[in-house]
């Protein structure tokens, strides 16, 4: 449209010229003739116009194209908001599994259950047959057979709910993210861009659930006990798909900052890759059951590094099966962020252009920080009560969620 008002334009003052120039010819003093003050000012209409065509022409281009990237990088708060609410409950309900999990390791309920069965294994035993028939097959287990014997039906089934409501919560929230987002997906309220990183967070949940039963798997045979790399992959699964959702529904929440300082940001995602490899240190310490020896602070049994640090061969073993190596690492871990979380502090009460969004972020970091270490230390020394211990865990994910979320205000 703009074009065709040029080319209307660009002939009728063409012709006006032509006019111009046969009406009004003025002769020099040499005879020639030379355009007339009339032609000049067709002439200066013509920029003008030209002008004033291509700045509204350049205006409007550069406002499309502004709307249309405002469109693809942040979704309309009124269609994103129930998006993201339901991705932040899936979150609560997560935080809640990693921590059923957790008591479910410390009451010695993972291997009640000897099959895994999706389906079939929602409906817990209702009769005095099927609970005879549960715990028929739990004696036959290394863990009765080398720990447990001799145990009692009413203790089995102390231990029975803690697994089973372990494995009942991680299918209610299978079909808690499920449905809703079937329903976000038919009437079009996820917003571009989103579907398939929802349906990849899915497959990871599907994926969670087996990995769970491979764990498991592994304490059914010889040795009583789950593979301490099992369960730190099933807790690092956990966490990533908690972070994965998390971050959507920030996103959904909040759009990208307009202007972010590369030093902060580079600094706050540093801060969550060193948290999610402190909670997988986590993982191996609870898999070994490390929490139970050295329990005292800061020195480990009155050594800074104990003597039997690498008293395994090959050496790497000692990094996965060795007590006394697993708690030192998740205790260096732990000074590590308890030094570079309140640097990133500063660090955004320096830096210039930080966002007060971003600063209140670090704050938050910090605190969780605080509480995180001091859960961890009474936790130890105390020698790891089960309530201690499972706000600990929680206070992980929660410290994980505080990295990310300082990250994102920084993006």
């Amino acid at each position: 449209m703009v074009i065709q008002d040029f080319q209307r334009a660009r002939r009728n003052l063409r012709h006006a010229e032509w006019n111009i120039d046969k009406l009004c010819m003025v002769t020099t003093a040499s005879n020639l003739p030379q355009p007339c003050p009339g032609r000049r000012w067709a002439a200066g209409v013509w920029q003008n116009r030209h002008m004033q065509a291509s700045d509204r022409f350049t205006h409007r281009t550069a406002n499309e194209r502004a709307s249309v990237a405002v469109d693809v990088r942040r979704p309309p708060a009124a269609d994103s908001r129930p998006v993201a609410i339901w991705l932040l409950v899936c979150c609560a309900l997560l935080l809640a599994l990693v921590v059923v999990g957790g008591v479910t390791r410390l009451t010695h309920s993972g291997l009640s259950i000897t099959e895994w069965q999706p389906i079939v294994g929602t409906l817990p035993p209702i009769s005095d047959e099927h609970w005879r028939i549960a715990f028929e097959k739990y004696q036959a287990t290394p863990e009765y057979l080398q720990v447990n014997r001799g145990m009692s039906l009413d203790a089995f089934k102390q231990i029975f709910w803690w697994e089973y409501f372990h494995r009942l919560l991680g299918r209610a929230i299978g079909v808690v993210f499920l449905l809703p987002y079937l329903w976000f997906l038919v009437r079009k309220r996820i917003p571009s861009g989103y579907g398939v990183a929802l349906l990849a967070i899915f497959v990871l949940g599907a994926l969670q659930g087996a990995l769970g039963w491979y764990m498991v798997a592994s304490g059914l045979v010889n040795d009583p006990r789950v593979s301490p790399l099992r369960l730190t992959a099933h807790l690092g699964l956990a966490v990533a798909i908690f972070g994965a959702m998390f971050w959507v529904a920030l996103s959904l929440l909040q759009p990208r900052a307009d202007a972010a300082t590369r030093g902060p940001r580079r600094f706050a995602f540093a801060l969550c890759a060193l948290v999610y490899v402190m909670i997988l240190a986590g993982g191996l310490v609870a898999g070994t059951r490390a929490g139970f020896a050295y329990n005292s602070f800061p020195l480990m049994n009155g050594r800074l590094a104990p003597a039997e640090l690498f008293a395994l061969e090959p050496w790497y073993l000692n990094f996965v099966t060795n007590v006394a190596t697993v708690q030192f690492d998740h205790r260096l871990l732990a000074w590590i962020l308890a030094l570079a979380i309140p640097l990133f502090w500063w660090r955004t009460r320096i830096t210039p252009g930080v966002a007060e969004r971003s600063r209140l972020a670090a704050d938050l970091l910090l605190a969780m920080l605080l509480v995180q270490f001091t859960l961890g230390v009474a936790t130890l020394l105390l020698v790891v009560p089960l309530a201690l211990a499972a706000a600990h865990q929680a206070g992980a994910v929660l410290l994980f969620a505080g990295a990310l979320y300082a990250a994102h205000t920084l993006r």
